[in-house]
């Protein structure tokens, strides 16, 4: 198992080595070298436990919450404003696309506050932390360091025939592995599931009226609500248990939630590198969030709520997102890269999807406006940015000190739902700027500008300053720090008995 003090961090061995390596640390180790990672049997992730974990993602594909329930809303405040196209939210008239923007904002403001409530079970032997998905995201580095393969590479360490960077490579590529392939299973299952919703829909003959189709977009909810229940059972019973933090004395599970962001704001300062990708993950998760949802009222609009349109979208969408996932994780596999050259590549792919949609502020020829720019746009969100989904998570296990995974996940969500209230509220306030008594539904468009300048910011960022060997250098005098100061409290304690 992983234990709760393991040593070193992890590192690809593609970064530069010569840039921040840590020899200095390892040299007293050089003779019997410790493994970063302490193995128990009983904890060793198999291959059930590994698929009840891909299976878990099936079930949570965001077809409910992320894709169809916001449609649903956007659909009935269309028909609610009829030709207006505005309607009174919040103590003024405003667009139906800046209702939705706003709606969804407010709606992650309130996730902070429940995620610091439930979010306290983070780490605790507990089984409320995988309630939500950022518990399960945080599970897989701790599975993935659990496995045959990196326990065999542990002893190949411990014998001194492979060098720690190669340790850490082969802890990099399991942890991606993990990852990238409960995204790519989890799209395959999608794509599955959308086929059977077009024959539901077909079913309810969401064609011959708008009544159908609204009740069309409530069947396929519900159904695959169903789904993700029942996909998630199996996940619930056969995790293993592993060892994690425990609640601290004198705090109840309300409070500990708040201590615990506390604890890992205050953490995080010595580790720089961390707090620089925290920064940058920070605004490049407000930038596609916001640019996710500004695309989808877009496209809700142009196809006119036809939810079968939308779920032939989604169809295309997700088949690409197979492909580019597991394309993401062939190339990192096949050239050996680390897996912020990954993340940067993704990087570049969002950028280019805001100024896509910048364009259609000015013209209405490109930009978001016509059907066909949103098959093309499910093709490229879904091959150059979807890896997102994947790559952002690894790359916070990558700046995470070994035995802190549920800490800092749960750091990183509450920052991630801080930024994604955020980014909803102002483009819904830019959007009602545009708004003159010549064009009184606004200009839908306009966010874009924000967004793009958002993510170019955070890739100027990540890419000048992130630098992840030195990261594992922090991560390894971090971890030396807190045991130093484990064993002095430990002596003060003697002393006191």
């Amino acid at each position: 198992m992983a234990s709760n003090n393991p040593g070193f961090a992890m590192m690809p061995k593609a970064e530069d080595p010569q840039k921040g390596g840590i020899e200095a640390f390892a040299a007293a180790d050089d003779e019997h070298p410790v493994t970063p990672d302490q193995f128990d049997p009983k904890f060793e992730t198999g291959r059930w436990e590994t698929w009840a974990y891909y299976t878990y993602y099936i079930g949570n594909n965001g077809l409910t919450l992320f894709n169809f329930a916001p449609t649903a809303f956007q659909n009935l405040l269309y028909q609610a404003a009829g030709d207006a196209e505005t309607l009174r939210f919040a103590g003024k008239e405003r667009t139906i696309n800046s209702i939705v923007l706003s709606a969804n904002g407010i709606s992650f403001a309130i996730q902070i506050v429940l995620f610091l409530i439930i979010g306290s079970y983070a780490g605790m032997p507990v089984i409320a932390y995988q309630m939500t998905l950022t518990f399960w995201t945080a599970a897989f580095p701790g599975l993935a360091r659990n496995t045959p393969q990196l326990r065999l590479k542990a002893e190949e360490y411990a014998a001194g025939t492979i060098s720690r960077d190669d340790y850490d490579y082969a802890d990099t590529m399991q942890r991606s592995r993990l990852s990238n392939m409960a995204f790519y299973i989890q799209s395959l299952g999608e794509i599955v599931i959308l086929a059977i919703i077009v024959g539901v829909l077909y079913g309810v003959n969401v064609k011959a009226s708008q009544a159908n189709n609204n009740w069309g977009l409530s069947v396929l909810i519900a159904f695959a609500t169903g789904v993700w229940v029942l996909f998630a059972i199996p996940w619930f019973v056969l995790e293993k248990r592993r060892p994690g933090q425990t609640l601290p004395p004198n705090m109840n599970i309300v409070m500990v939630g708040f201590w615990q962001l506390y604890h890992a704001l205050t953490q995080i300062w010595k580790l720089k590198q961390s707090l620089i990708y925290l920064f940058g993950y920070f605004l490049l998760g407000d930038s596609l969030n916001t640019t996710v949802t500004v695309i989808a009222t877009l496209q809700n609009s142009v196809v006119a709520y036809d939810t079968l349109t939308l779920t032939y979208l989604l169809l295309v969408g997700i088949a690409a997102q197979a492909v580019g996932i597991y394309s993401f994780w062939w190339v990192q596999q096949r050239f050996q890269l680390s897996t912020k050259t990954m993340f940067n590549a993704i990087m570049i792919g969002i950028i280019l999807l805001d100024g896509w949609g910048m364009i259609g502020i000015w013209t209405q020829r490109f930009g978001f406006h016509h059907v066909w720019e949103f098959w093309v746009y499910q093709v490229w969100y879904s091959l150059f940015v979807c890896p997102w989904y994947s790559y952002s998570q690894i790359m916070i296990s990558e700046v995470t000190p070994r035995g802190k995974e549920f800490l800092f996940f749960s750091l990183f969500s509450i920052i991630g739902k801080t930024s994604a209230f955020i980014g909803p509220l102002v483009s819904s306030a830019i959007i009602d700027d545009t708004i003159t008594a010549s064009n009184p539904t606004g200009n839908n468009s306009a966010p874009f500008y924000f967004l793009f300048g958002l993510s170019v910011l955070s890739f100027m960022g990540l890419v000048c300053f992130l630098d992840l060997k030195k990261s594992r250098v922090e991560q390894a005098r971090f971890l030396e720090d807190e045991k130093i100061l484990r064993e002095k409290a430990g002596e003060v304690d003697d002393v006191g008995s």
